[in-house]
């Protein structure tokens, strides 16, 4: 997991620079500027919006007696995505709005539920139920 970071933490902004470097020589300086302040105030936006419907529907939930599992996975996801909309960059805008979306974010939810599971059935993660 930790090699997984570090390489993320060192390839991703490379690309990062390589992409806007591309994109200011193909549409310019000012254009690029202005992409790149409007995904964030676009993705800041969706994170808003996204993660005040996740805590309604998990009032709701709540109200009547369930458990929001799922919507606490959305909320995560809602969290990394407006953190990561608010990073200069067109890479990581892509990886933001994937995860605010919440048609592409049941793929990511699905692919955590699915490490979560491997974790728990593996010991990796103990899970203690309070009575």
């Amino acid at each position: 997991m930790g090699r997984w970071l570090l390489l993320l933490i060192i390839v991703v902004p490379a690309l990062e620079i390589g992409v806007l470097i591309l994109s200011g020589n193909t549409l310019g300086i000012w254009p690029t500027i202005f992409l790149i302040i409007l995904t964030g105030i676009i993705g800041a936006w969706l994170a808003k919006r996204e993660g005040l419907q996740t805590v309604r529907a998990a009032q709701l939930q709540l109200q009547n007696g369930q458990v929001p599992g799922g919507l606490v996975l959305d909320g995560i996801c809602i969290l990394v995505g407006g953190a990561v909309l608010l990073t200069p960059g067109f890479i990581t805008d892509a990886a933001g709005f994937f995860l605010l979306f919440p048609y592409t974010r049941n793929i990511v939810k699905a692919l955590l539920e699915k490490i979560f599971a491997s974790l728990l059935k593996s010991g990796k993660i103990i899970y203690f139920r309070r009575w």
